[in-house]
């Protein structure tokens, strides 16, 4: 069994797989009477045809060691992740080689922060870490085949 150890997630070290969703360190404007940061555009909704859309997922929560065995993609558009509580997650991702995933990669989110992953971008299950979590997410609705599965090898994931 192949052992990653968890990174701490960067906007550079990530930029392969998706954009980070955090605020900026400055807002690009201020808006409702100069009582409210707006931190514009922080990534843009890839929806191949289909619609944008919102939905609220809830997740069973993991523990270190986490061995992870499935991974999954959506080529027709991206989908974005905003935890709704201020617990750090886990986003594993993996590049693409020749239409399987590559080695997974497991980056540490800070609680408050989300993930946008591109199309294409092989990636695990949501995992919170220790306990259940729930998750705004945007992604595509639309005609085609947008998901597809695939087993590995298991990948232990430490601390």
């Amino acid at each position: 069994m192949t052992t990653i150890r968890i990174q701490p997630l960067t906007a550079a070290a990530f930029a392969p797989f998706g954009n980070v969703l955090q605020p900026r360190p400055a807002p690009d404007r201020m808006i409702n009477a100069g009582r409210c940061e707006r931190h514009h555009a922080l990534a843009t909704v890839q929806r191949g045809g289909g619609e944008a859309i919102v939905s609220i997922f809830r997740s069973e929560a993991v523990s270190l060691p986490y061995d992870c065995d499935l991974l999954e993609r959506h080529p027709l558009g991206s989908q974005a992740f905003m935890p709704l509580g201020p617990d750090d997650w886990l986003s594993v991702v993996a590049p693409d080689q020749g239409g399987r995933p590559g080695t997974p990669l497991a980056f540490l989110v800070p609680g408050g922060t989300g993930v946008n992953l591109h199309a294409g971008i092989w990636h695990g299950v949501l995992t919170p870490l220790d306990r259940p979590a729930d998750f705004l997410v945007v992604d595509r609705e639309g005609g085609g085949v947008n998901l597809e599965e695939v087993r590995i090898d298991p990948v232990r994931i430490t601390g």
